[in-house]
């Protein structure tokens, strides 16, 4: 559009209130007048832009020159300057020192999802995007542990990729075994989620393989992400590994000295991972609350990790669309974490069934059930109930364990419910499946239930806990009431963003699609916070970003 330029003495700010910080001066055809030059000074958020006052209301000048100060305009050609926005990129988002530790181009990762969800071909096809992906080891067997590092180690090189190690209170020998798994095949960075402290085994991860760098500080081969929603959690990850765990490894030959004694000079994990309400396991805390509190007291302690670096917070729970993952970064998040919104994208380990009933949820379609592993202590986790009666059910098999001694104990009528509605077999058979799978993985257990008959009937209702997360991944027709699906709210606050959009479309939703559109969506909304912070009087259609298809070479 081509604009006159009026007199100096005489060009109003129209709607502009507050006084001007200078004038541009520049070819008039570069300014976009009125609520259109907005949107796209928002929109064109990788380019450097400034709001100047014309005689038809504000504009956007793409080039030309601002001159800054109170000095007098140059005439013709010349406007007041009101606003300097500069360039905002995705992968300028964060704290780069994300990036460059890890080896990736944006700060974003998705979460490990239990059972594979979190599958290979997320990880890969992130690690290739410049993204991070983590695998979701819990709950499959090392076999199939080891299968997927070698596909994805197989693909990606020496391109990014995470792998999750979960908390097993209850069957340490799991943890101790993915652990052992991670350092004979070089897995290098995990995730480590649902701890309730620290273990040996997590730190025996950490500790194992440190040196000291050229410049004096120490070098970790191995790194932790540590996703956390307490606060006495995460001050255990962000302090150096108890002394008394460090000599207990010494002594049973897990570490070395130079080990022990490097690992009293950096925190267990460089990465927290602050977890609000979410899908799983969660506390259901809100962001908006948590992440002040986990910076503040990372601040507090000041302790560092790998190469002297402070510890790096990054925000999960909730980030599913561009407005949330904005108001993460501007709350100060390092880097964001999506989980719940990539069980519904093309490579997720989860059935066409179940990406189905996450395409269709809303916001409240979700509620808390008892979590299988770690039934007993009464922990859950969140989960989608729109489509599905798990979450209804699992709560009935708490409230029976909590009623009763033994399995032996449930009235007749009880019992006959559990056989023909939940378990659809009789309780015999289903402890004999039971017996034959914790035969392979942990034959302690069933040494606890031959001592305590409540610890058996623990473990019969975590039979059908379990499986019902693997009837979901299978896409089992017949089990289809009693999917277990994870989800938190964000689903369905993703979906209603994506509503009327390309990434509606089932067939649109791959995790790079995903993550670019939050990413690039929130470099949008930060340039539009930007032009109201400084007095610009934005339409409301700037603080819109709606999804689109990005290739694969975007």
């Amino acid at each position: 559009m081509n604009v006159t330029a009026p007199a100096a003495s005489s060009t109003p700010a129209r709607t502009l209130s507050r006084p001007p910080i200078g004038y541009w001066t520049g070819d008039a055809n570069a300014l976009v007048v009125g609520p259109d030059g907005l949107v796209q000074a928002a929109r064109r958020s990788n380019e450097l832009v400034y709001i100047v006052a014309t005689a038809h209301g504000p504009a956007a000048a793409f080039g030309g020159e601002a001159h800054l100060g109170r000095g007098g305009m140059n005439g013709a050609g010349s406007y007041p300057l009101h606003a300097v926005l500069p360039p905002i990129s995705a992968e300028t988002l964060g704290d780069e020192s994300f990036c460059r530790a890890h080896g990736v181009r944006y700060p974003y990762m998705t979460g490990a999802m239990a059972n594979g969800i979190g599958s290979a071909d997320i990880v890969i096809a992130m690690g290739k995007a410049g993204l991070m992906g983590s695998f979701g080891a819990a709950g499959l067997s090392h076999q199939r542990i080891e299968q997927a590092i070698d596909r994805i180690q197989g693909e990606l090189g020496n391109l990014p990729y995470c792998f999750n190690l979960i908390h097993t209170p209850n069957e340490p020998s799991i943890e101790q075994g993915t652990v052992d798994l991670y350092l004979r095949r070089g897995v290098h960075l995990i995730e480590a989620a649902a701890f309730l402290g620290l273990t040996p085994m997590l730190v025996q991860y950490r500790l194992s393989g440190l040196r000291r760098g050229a410049d004096g500080f120490v070098v970790a081969a191995n790194r932790v992400i540590a996703k956390i929603s307490r606060a006495e959690v995460a001050q255990a990850f962000m302090k150096p590994a108890p002394e008394k765990m460090v000599q207990e490894l010494l002594a049973a030959g897990k570490i070395t000295a130079q080990e022990a004694e490097l690992g009293r000079e950096i925190s267990v994990a460089d990465d927290i991972t602050v977890e609000a309400d979410s899908g799983g396991h969660t506390d259901n805390r809100p962001l908006v609350g948590l992440l002040p509190l986990i910076i503040n007291l990372r601040d507090r302690l000041g302790t560092r990790g790998t190469g002297g670096h402070p510890v790096r917070v990054g925000a999960a729970g909730g980030i599913a669309t561009p407005a949330s993952t904005a108001a993460a970064f501007s709350m100060g998040a390092a880097y964001v974490v999506t989980g719940s919104v990539n069980q519904a994208a093309l490579e997720s380990g989860l059935a066409a069934k179940g990406k189905v009933l996450l395409a269709q949820a809303e916001m409240t379609d979700v509620m808390m059930a008892p979590a299988a592993d770690m039934f007993e202590m009464g922990v859950k986790v969140q989960v989608l109930k729109r489509g599905t009666m798990f979450a209804m059910r699992g709560q009935k098999l708490y409230e029976i364990y909590r009623q009763y001694e033994s399995l032996e104990a449930i009235p007749v009528k009880e019992r006959e419910r559990l056989e023909q509605q939940l378990f659809r077999r009789s309780v015999d058979e289903v402890w004999a499946e039971t017996q034959s799978y914790w035969q392979k993985m942990d034959p302690r257990q069933l040494t606890r239930a031959a001592e305590n008959p409540k610890h058996k009937m623990a473990l019969c209702f975590r039979w059908y806990l379990g499986l019902a997360s693997r009837w979901a991944i299978q896409g089992d027709e017949t089990r289809a009431v009693d999917f277990q699906i994870w989800c938190g709210p964000a689903m369905g606050a993703f979906n209603d963003w994506a509503r009327g959009g390309p990434l509606e479309k089932p067939e649109n939703r791959n995790v790079v699609n995903i993550a670019r559109n939050l990413l690039e969506g929130a470099a949008v909304l930060q340039r539009a916070e930007s032009l109201r912070a400084q007095g610009i009087p934005v339409p409301d259609e700037t603080f819109q970003y709606p999804s689109r298809v990005f290739g694969p070479a975007a």
